[in-house]
């Protein structure tokens, strides 16, 4: 039984580290690419992101975020001028807890991921969308996970959980 989790309402890719190993550094201004489909690579990652290829069983070759998260972060922060891009996360999902997945195989538009780990928000956070970001995020930062098949993911893409519907709790 395929049980349909939730769909793809943005995708991202940037060729370049704007924050990551930039402690004590400013960061980079690396672009980020809005796109409508991206090509992902088994056991490697998404092609033309910084993260593809970048160690053997990296716990983060994709990284999710929920679209609903990033709304009530706008609302309590009071910030309109920004999209869900400036959160550094390949793929923003609607209607799925990307948490109930650490730990778990599902697809994105057919592309077998395994949730590997919760993406924690760090410091720069406040600084990329605005200050208090971090704190409103923990828990909530998203999800990393690994590409267990090859293939392409597009926007409006299902995201589903093959097996059991009764395996991943709060999903219909």
């Amino acid at each position: 039984m395929v049980t349909i989790l939730g769909e793809v309402v943005y995708l991202f890719v940037s060729p370049g580290h704007n924050f990551f190993g930039h402690h004590g550094k400013p960061p980079d201004q690396h672009p980020l690419h809005s796109l409508s489909s991206v090509e992902c690579v088994a056991q490697s990652g998404i092609v033309g992101d910084r993260f593809f290829n970048y160690k053997p069983d990296y716990k983060g070759q994709i990284t999710l975020f929920e679209a609903e998260v990033f709304e009530e972060l706008c609302d309590r922060l009071g910030v309109r001028d920004r999209g869900p891009g400036v959160l550094r996360r390949n793929v923003v999902t609607r209607g799925v807890r990307l948490n109930e997945l650490i730990g778990r195989e599902f697809t994105l538009d057919g592309v077998r991921v395994f949730g590997r780990d919760e993406c924690r928000p760090c410091y720069w956070m406040d600084q990329a969308f605005a200050p208090g970001a971090e704190a409103l995020l923990k828990g909530r930062g998203g999800l990393r996970a690994a590409v267990v098949t090859t293939g392409r993911i597009s926007l409006g893409g299902k995201i589903s959980l093959t097996g059991n519907p009764a395996d991943v709790a709060g999903t219909t």
